[in-house]
This record gives structure tokens, C-alpha cells and sequence, in this order.
């Protein structure tokens, strides 16, 4: 695709919501709707904050396979990115994705415990738009 980073980007930041999937203990995804990334370096990394005690962490720490998906219904076109997910134990990175707004979902604060950055690292992708869908090698 050409310009594959840019048009794969725009459309990344211009959801307010993602998907993301992990692996659960019998081998089978299991789907989660997520508030858009706080953060993305290109589209190979992308960063999501989450409960510390969440199932997904629980299955991202026993298997970090994961696939991430952004939709654009109005132009029916997507993205379903494909790699590994990690959780950040990066206090810096933490502290740097903090937002004061967060303190209704985590309210012991950025180092409370509750708060978890989970970073996501695309190995390749495939691209739907105008009925047609392409692969992406992401590097």
C-alpha cells in the first residue's frame, strides 16, 4: 500500500473506539472494546491504559499474542494489526501517558496500582478499503 503509515494512522486517530484481542487459557480470542490509544509510534507501537486487575491482563501475561482492529463504519474500511502486547512496568512511560482525567477510573492515582499501560507491537496487517483487502508487513 503506498503511504501505508499515514492513511493507516489517520484512520487510527480518528476512532473513539478500538478493539483489541487477546488469547484466553484454552486458546480461543476473546474480543474487548477499548477507548481510542493514548498514545502510537507510527503504527507499529500503540499504547492503551487499562485496569491492572483485568481479565486481559491476566491473558496478555500468559500469552502476548494479540490482534488489534479499528474501524471506520462511514467508509466501511479497516485495519486488523497483528503482533504482541505487553505491559509496561516503565514508570516514566506511565507517568508520561497520565492524564488527571484518568483519576475517575484509577483513583489511587498513576502509582496507585490500579493504573496499567499495555503496549502493543505490530508485526503485520491487513488493510480493507473500496472491497478490497491487502496485507501490510509492518518493520
Amino acid at each position: 500500500m503506498k503511504d501505508a503509515e499515514s492513511t493507516i494512522g489517520n484512520l487510527i486517530d480518528k476512532q473513539n473506539v478500538s478493539f483489541i484481542s487477546s488469547v484466553d487459557e484454552e486458546g480461543f480470542p476473546n474480543t474487548k472494546a477499548m477507548l481510542t490509544p493514548v498514545k502510537r509510534n507510527g503504527i507499529k507501537e500503540i499504547f492503551w491504559h487499562t485496569n491492572a486487575g483485568s481479565m486481559r491482563i491476566k491473558q496478555f501475561t500468559n500469552n502476548a499474542k494479540a490482534c488489534v482492529y479499528f474501524c471506520d463504519k462511514r467508509f466501511f474500511r479497516g485495519i486488523m494489526l497483528v503482533g504482541n502486547m505487553e505491559i509496561v512496568k516503565d514508570k516514566t512511560i506511565m507517568q508520561e501517558l497520565w492524564k488527571d482525567d484518568y483519576n475517575i477510573y484509577y483513583k489511587d492515582g498513576v502509582f496507585g496500582g490500579d493504573y496499567t499501560v499495555i503496549k502493543f507491537t505490530a508485526t503485520k496487517g491487513r488493510y480493507y478499503s473500496n472491497f478490497k483487502s491487502e496485507d501490510i508487513v509492518i518493520e
